[in-house]
């Protein structure tokens, strides 16, 4: 594939809200949806994709997958959640993720606990994966094209395209399995204490 660095270039994977782009004050749902659209519209498949909407903001509360708002403002608390929730989303189960952050909840609300170290812990982990995955998905499309030159065909480029396809979704869902053991594993711990 010879153009997988302008591929790699339009996934925006450096895209995160950061702590210092978080409010310290109390803010409304139509302002949180605001800071996501803003932050995260470059990473849009189309035009009509949201990002966030008051729907999933208020399935995450209901699902209790953070800790109730006071007075309809949300906490900084509340947006480190929510854009921990909008990464997770797109791999696990709304049941995981709530099980995945039951327990922070319970450290904010009960131990006062400091969730922008943890916040910003993640936040250099993802800057290690992009790096990690932009070496592997190049060493991955090379792979490919070693493959599809063996196939000796015609259509070689959507050959490529369509393994290339395979090949990452075939690595997504080793990943995504590999999460949902873990968080099993939470969930078990919870139900034995």
């Amino acid at each position: 594939m010879d153009k997988i660095n302008e591929l790699i270039e339009t996934l925006n994977l450096e895209n995160h809200l950061t702590i210092e782009e978080m409010p310290d004050l109390d803010l409304y749902m139509d302002q949180i949806i605001q800071i996501f659209e803003s932050k995260f519209s470059s990473s849009k498949r189309d035009e009509d994709e949201k990002i966030l909407t008051k729907t999933m903001i208020n399935n995450y509360a209901k699902g209790k997958l953070f800790f109730p708002i006071k007075n309809k403002k949300y906490s900084k608390e509340h947006l480190i959640l929510i854009s921990l929730i909008y990464q997770m989303k797109g791999a696990l189960s709304i049941k995981d993720i709530k099980v995945a952050l039951n327990k922070v909840n319970e450290k904010i609300t009960e131990d006062d606990f400091n969730i922008d170290n943890l916040y910003n812990s993640y936040l250099y982990l993802s800057e290690q994966n992009r790096g990690r995955f932009v070496e592997d998905i190049q060493e991955s499309a090379n792979e490919v094209s070693r493959q599809v030159s063996l196939l000796e065909d015609k259509d070689s480029n959507y050959l490529e395209q369509l393994l290339l396809v395979a090949s990452l979704v075939n690595m997504s869902n080793y990943y995504r399995r590999a999460a949902e053991k873990i968080i099993d594993e939470i969930g078990n711990k919870k139900e034995t204490t």
